[in-house]
């Protein structure tokens, strides 16, 4: 071990051990950003980034399990990112696929996807679909993978679940416009039933939500990273933490 290795080794036991794990966040999501500008600043392919950042996902989850941490969301593709060209996109879906695979065969934690699943290719949607149901009984971390995923794209289709919901028992448009409040239109969310993020992280320096889980966040506590999302060290995790324990949360008071 060298002297750099030694230093941040003593310098995260100092961190982890003033943290006080009754202030940790109960659910934090995660925007795994940086792994392409990884890639490049140390030489490799774009894929090389994305299968070191899927390879990190398991480490995270071992961090959050030293803590309070129940649930964790890790935005893995978004519905923009759908959009990308062919030999892009297909190498990154296979690097997702093997990842929510790794997690269901871990066997500690919980899979749920959030998304729009008739986005996706066919073979993703059944491996999202086994790991589901392969995981439910599982009594650790609810891990949501967003994979498809899109803040606006999931409130619309939150209203639309909402409105065939309504329309299947006869419901008419007045009745549904006196009833209709902020509890129903979560009930109709990705994450219905799940407590809404504490804290969201966001690696590679970018200080932007760029759409990850807009109704879910409106209370939340932010911290943005500089380190892209492979080079992500528990010291980073644990610095997050700190902070989030620091801020007093007003809840818009």
């Amino acid at each position: 071990m060298n002297l750099r290795d030694l230093v941040y080794r003593l310098y995260a036991r100092r961190v982890e051990r003033r943290l006080d794990l009754a202030q940790a966040p109960k659910h934090i999501g995660v925007i795994l950003d940086g792994n392409r500008r990884w890639a490049r600043a140390s030489g490799g392919t774009a894929e090389q980034g994305h299968k070191a950042g899927a390879n990190k996902i398991q480490e995270l989850l071992g961090w959050c399990s030293e803590t309070n941490v129940e649930v964790v969301t890790l935005w893995m593709l978004s519905t923009d990112n759908l959009s990308r060209p062919e030999e892009q996109l297909m190498p990154l879906v296979g690097i997702i696929e093997n990842a929510v695979t790794d997690l269901a065969a871990d066997g500690r934690w919980r899979v749920h996807h959030v998304g729009t699943m008739d986005l996706l290719p066919a073979h993703t949607q059944t491996v999202l679909k086994e790991a589901e149901q392969a995981t439910a009984a599982n009594k650790g971390i609810l891990v949501n993978v967003a994979v498809g995923y899109g803040g606006r794209q999931e409130i619309a289709d939150a209203v639309s679940s909402l409105l065939m919901d309504h329309a299947s028992k006869g419901t008419s448009f007045e009745d549904l416009a006196s009833i209709v409040d902020v509890d129903l239109i979560s009930s109709h969310l990705y994450t219905r039933g799940q407590p809404d993020p504490d804290l969201v992280i966001r690696t590679s320096g970018e200080q932007r939500l760029s759409g990850f889980m807009l109704w879910q966040s409106a209370h939340s506590e932010y911290y943005f990273c500089e380190v892209f999302w492979p080079a992500f060290r528990k010291v980073d995790f644990l610095r997050a933490l700190r902070d989030y324990a620091a801020r007093h949360r007003r809840y818009g008071t």
